[in-house]
């Protein structure tokens, strides 16, 4: 998968496309001290982990927390 924009820690909504053969989902916190939370439609995704894409639009949001700051983003899975 590709974002479209490319990934920018300043911009906090982006789209892509995939199909069921692309189902990983990963998110690296570029500080170690950060922590990465993933939902997939509501659901817990563990970074590294498989998800299931429902047909159409599905939402990604990927929350990183540094202590008291956190910054939320969300991506817009569609599935072709």
């Amino acid at each position: 998968m590709t974002l479209n924009p490319a990934f920018d820690s300043e911009v906090t909504e982006y789209t892509t496309t995939t199909s069921n053969a692309t189902n990983t989902i990963t998110a690296t916190a570029t500080d170690s001290e950060a922590t990465v939370a993933i939902t997939v439609n509501g659901d817990a995704v563990e970074s590294g982990s498989a998800a299931t894409w429902s047909a159409g639009e599905n939402t990604v949001v990927v929350t990183v927390t540094n202590g008291t700051a956190s910054e939320t983003y969300t991506v817009v899975v569609t599935k072709e």
